[in-house]
């Protein structure tokens, strides 16, 4: 009896891992797609055949993005007046609402109207029943879930991405069946035709799962977000983003990553997550002289505290690798790192090269408990341990 008790809890827990690693890996593959889903062309559109409408959406989107939240807002009223209770509506709300407060965590004040805002586009679409109109309102739907899910995944609120990810992969698949071959398209065949042989092959744990999806190609998906990035209508920021993400975590190319990333912030220049990734691939490749202009001019305007937290980590880097004084990198380094916490799974990457950077400090001091301590520490919240700053 012992035995089968024994076999059946070691079954339960295999079966349960395997649940939870089958969902997660969706949600990374998939729903990384569904951004701005909503702005691609589609047939039998209802607000999409209105140009006009169209157009202001454009602008709206590009305003939230280069953070002009008073512009945004007065687009979004003409949009509003025109097409008042329109799911689109609300999408764009909830999309203004993370912009503005970004990064959002659990404790944000406004995450009750940004959840509030994207569970009524959900509801409003849902309830379409012409079938004329079925692919756009299946968009809005669809794009909905995948900014909760981004929410919910990027602050590990499990119980909640779970079954929104049940509940929307019948949905995703639907899709397809109405979208039609334009550029921007070339944004989700490129991020699943990379992520699926590439996300497997730097966490192997997920091979298990692979007999699910159809193969991919990763040379191929990288052409196509190229090809996004370029000529997409409404995409272009999601996939030069994304091409900076790939080539410094999955494919170390440090020198491509920084071109995409000086593309997006001369695109955006006042955006600060853009911002703040245009200055990581520059200390990355040694450029410490335009590291620190950028930091300087940042640091005049920019009130977000994150990321000024972000800055301060910077100067860190900057003092240890420029100026090689250890003392002051120590310093920027701990008050960094002990302000990252307050943003909860947000401040991991950028608590990590703090941590490396106190490593290296401490190694250098000849503690070397000090140092391992360190470098654990930075492993256990980096998602690439290629990127700390080591070089």
């Amino acid at each position: 009896m012992k035995v089968s008790i024994k076999n059946n809890q070691k079954f339960q827990s295999k079966y349960s891992f395997h649940f939870i690693m089958l969902h997660r890996f969706k949600t990374i593959l998939i729903f990384i797609l569904l951004l701005l889903f909503f702005c691609t062309n589609t047939i039998n559109a209802q607000l999409f055949n209105d140009l006009k409408t169209v157009n202001l959406i454009k602008k709206n989107v590009d305003c939230v993005y280069n953070q002009q939240f008073n512009e945004a807002q007065s687009i979004y009223l003409k949009i509003q007046k025109s097409y008042p209770g329109h799911p689109a509506l609300y999408l764009l709300k909830g999309l203004q609402t993370y912009w503005t407060n970004y990064p959002m965590i659990i404790t944000t004040p406004e995450r009750s109207s940004f959840e509030s805002d994207l569970r009524k586009c959900i509801q409003l679409s849902e309830k379409n029943k012409d079938q004329k109109y079925v692919a756009e309102y299946l968009q809005y739907n669809l794009c909905a879930r995948g900014m909760l899910l981004k929410f919910y995944d990027d602050n590990s609120l499990t119980k909640d991405v779970i079954p929104l990810v049940t509940s929307s992969y019948s949905l995703l698949t639907l899709s397809f069946k109405f979208t039609q071959d334009y550029t921007d398209l070339y944004y989700f065949t490129g991020v699943y035709n990379y992520y699926r042989e590439a996300y497997p092959n730097a966490h192997p744990i997920y091979k298990s799962l692979l007999f699910l999806f159809p193969h991919g190609d990763m040379k191929k998906g990288l052409l196509e977000l190229q090809n996004a990035a370029v000529n997409a209508v409404v995409l272009r920021a999601e996939s030069y983003y994304l091409l900076s993400w790939i080539n410094s975590n999955f494919e170390n190319n440090y020198p491509q990553a920084i071109k995409y990333s000086k593309l997006l912030h001369d695109l955006y220049p006042n955006n600060l997550l853009y911002t703040a990734t245009y200055i990581k691939n520059l200390l990355l490749i040694k450029q410490y002289n335009e590291a620190e202009n950028q930091i300087e001019v940042s640091q005049k305007f920019a009130v977000n505290k994150y990321f000024q937290t972000q800055l301060i980590i910077f100067r860190g880097i900057l003092q240890e690798k420029k100026y090689h004084d250890i003392n002051k990198a120590y310093q920027y380094y701990t008050i960094g790192m002990n302000s990252i916490k307050t943003y909860g799974d947000y401040g991991n990457e950028y608590a990590a090269y703090a941590y490396f950077g106190l490593s290296r400090i401490s190694y250098s001091k000849g503690d070397k408990n000090a140092g391992r301590q360190f470098r654990e520490k930075a492993k256990k919240l980096t998602a690439s341990e290629e990127i700390n700053f080591d070089k």
